[in-house]
């Protein structure tokens, strides 16, 4: 009860805490979200992106 009671009290009390809260949960998602995935494709894609065969093709960059 004591957990519920101060979760209660320091985010759903106001609705404006409540809201920023919401807010700032979803925007730190979203980007841990975009930067674990990207994480992943590039791991997943090594060596077959632009990025890792451009000195092949292109020349010095």
């Amino acid at each position: 009860m004591p957990f519920s009671n101060a979760l209660y009290n320091t985010v759903f009390k106001r609705n404006s805490v409540f809201v920023s809260t919401v807010f700032a949960g979803a925007f730190a998602f979203g980007v841990g979200f975009d930067i674990g995935i990207t994480k992943f494709w590039d791991t997943w894609n090594k060596g077959k992106q632009w990025k890792d065969i451009r000195d092949k093709y292109a020349g010095e960059s």
